[in-house]
């Protein structure tokens, strides 16, 4: 069992956010030109939206990197740049993922290149890729070697928050001339976040725990500086983890601050191992039966599914709210 936390907890810091502090930022150089196609069915125009080329994207290295032309061999090293491109319909460009790209279930026909740490670089030799497009947890190290081999690089960092999904989303859209796509996609991610808020707005906060990680190993969860955190207060609720940085965390504040309720993902049978555990056992929301299952991934991965986690939490932290 305490294996299986492990792996919950090696999955999130892979997303935690190595290179926190950088940004993504496009430049003006880039235009993008409109088109006005008629709809097959002879309904109404759309203006398609084309990016124009070359274009200039600072990446969070704070590198500008220029794209003379559409990639057309894309290698993605994270788990929230591939569901992206497929979010974005431009998943025919790809044709690399690492080892944790499992979302959609797609993603098996496309290769694999290893870890988000240690990807393997003959393979992205081997694949041509024209473009590597890397998040969080991509090591400087790799950035410098791909670089020396002449295949470009873009590192895009959310930077631990909603509003740097979205530019991620916004630049990747670009990247894929897919840009119309991309402005949907946030539309409706907003749309759904604010749903969600006007649902909870005013109403009791609850403290909450989120479980990143416990036992032997060590306690794990998301602190006041992460996005996670951030979640968990536009849900209205309060993060009993709010005042550390970073996730480390420890069963003594855990049971100090003892909790209205615990958050566990539904992975790795952790709900009845968190249950079990010493110090947890004893918390007054294991005992009143207020421990709750998510798909931690959908909070864990700062993409295009954030908005649905966010949904999630909110209804496992106010259920009455959504009857």
């Amino acid at each position: 069992m305490k294996r299986k936390i492990v792996a919950l907890l090696t999955g999130l810091i892979l997303t935690a956010g190595v290179f926190t502090g950088c940004g993504v930022k496009e430049e003006a150089e880039a235009p993008i030109e409109s088109e006005t196609i008629e709809t097959p069915a002879g309904g109404e125009e759309v203006n398609e939206e084309h990016t124009m080329y070359p274009l200039t994207i600072e990446d969070s290295f704070g590198t500008a990197v220029v794209l003379e032309k559409k990639p057309e061999r894309i290698v993605s090293v994270a788990p929230s740049i591939t569901e992206t491109i497929f979010a974005l319909n431009a998943e025919e460009y790809l044709v690399g993922r690492t080892d944790y790209c499992d979302y959609p279930l797609e993603t098996a026909d496309v290769e694999s290149i290893g870890s988000l740490k240690e990807p393997n670089i003959e393979k992205i030799v081997e694949l041509e890729a024209d473009l590597v497009i890397a998040s969080t947890h991509f090591s400087e190290e790799v950035y410098e070697k791909l670089s020396d081999l002449d295949i470009q690089v873009i590192v895009l960092n959310p930077n631990d928050s909603f509003e740097g999904v979205f530019g991620v989303i916004e630049a990747l859209g670009e990247i894929t001339d897919e840009s119309t796509t991309a402005e949907q996609l946030i539309e409706g991610m907003k749309a759904s976040i604010l749903e969600v808020t006007e649902k909870v707005k005013g109403l009791e906060a609850p403290s909450v725990y989120y479980v990143v990680g416990y036992g032997e190993f060590g306690d794990y969860t998301a602190g006041g500086d992460t996005f996670i955190s951030e979640m968990i207060g536009m849900a209205n609720g309060r993060n009993i983890a709010d005042d550390v940085e970073g996730w480390s965390y420890s069963i003594e504040k855990i049971v100090e601050h003892d909790p209205d309720l615990l958050i566990v993902s539904e992975h790795y049978d952790a709900k009845s191992g968190v249950m079990e555990a010493n110090g947890y056992k004893d918390l007054r929301a294991v005992k009143e039966g207020n421990v709750f299952e998510i798909d931690n991934n959908l909070i864990d991965r700062q993409g295009p599914r954030l908005a649905e986690g966010f949904s999630a939490l909110a209804r496992l932290i106010h259920p009455d709210a959504f009857k």
